[in-house]
């Protein structure tokens, strides 16, 4: 039997009681196994303790997960973080220097959620601390008391750039995604192109521009019921396809 494309998945810190724990959503484990059919791999938050250039001699694609943390904004010079947010800086100090280094090497990344907000910040992007509270702008949060099928339900549609790389792959001009977020793009990172934008203006994905490989954020959840929705079938599909190209050229 062929050996799958392994995807290194980037741990959240969480204490859990007094004890320190590495975890990953299994809905995204579920995306990277039957959606995107590669060999999931958990990369426990240490930073540099662990070598990364030995992790990135070992993998073929890299996700980057949505979280309930957010990104330190010392690192985009942004103000303190809301009360009632929290940061997880161990996982920054993985997730991000491995971003940087795995467009460098060609290996295909999809982020999704903080993973798309950590990709902006990496390019030297900024965020918007709070979306609902910026002129100009929706509420792009969900309803925290209805049940996660109406949470994860289509909120608001998005337009893609027209030969972009989420265009190409799906073949869709627009889009109606889910919207589980209160932080969003302020400014666009350096050699970023935006491929989708909501009604309001606000870049809901990016691709990273003369990117060797399947280099893809998105703000919104296609890890989400993956099976029943078009589009996040055609990303994974494509995300997996490229690690496994990737995984051929090594």
């Amino acid at each position: 039997m062929s050996r799958k494309p392994v995807v290194a998945l980037v741990a959240d810190r969480k204490m859990l009681g007094e004890h320190a724990f590495h975890c990953v959503g299994e809905k995204y484990l579920n995306a990277v196994v039957d959606a995107a059919d590669c060999y999931a791999i958990l990369v426990p938050a240490l930073g540099e303790r662990q070598d990364f250039e030995q992790l990135l001699g070992m993998v073929d694609g890299f996700m980057f997960t949505g979280s309930v943390s957010m990104v330190d904004p010392r690192r985009y010079n942004g103000p303190n973080l809301p009360e009632g947010q929290h940061l997880d800086t161990a996982r920054d100090e993985t997730a991000m220097p491995l971003m940087r280094r795995a467009v460098e090497r060609g290996i295909p990344i999809f982020s999704i959620c903080r993973g798309f907000q950590e990709m902006n910040v990496v390019f030297g992007g900024s965020l918007l601390q709070k979306v609902h509270e910026t002129p100009g702008r929706m509420d792009h949060r969900e309803d925290s008391s209805a049940s996660l099928d109406v949470q994860y339900g289509p909120a608001h549609p998005v337009k893609f750039t027209e030969g972009g790389l989420i265009q190409r792959t799906s073949g869709l001009a627009e889009y109606t995604v889910n919207s589980i977020h209160n932080q969003g793009v302020d400014r666009l990172g350096e050699g970023l192109v935006a491929e989708a934008i909501a009604p309001d203006g606000l870049v809901e994905a990016f691709s990273v521009k003369d990117a060797r490989a399947f280099t893809l954020a998105v703000q919104w959840h296609p890890e989400w019921k993956f099976a029943d929705n078009p589009l996040s079938k055609s990303l994974f599909t494509a995300f997996g396809e490229a690690c496994r190209r990737y995984q051929a050229s090594r």
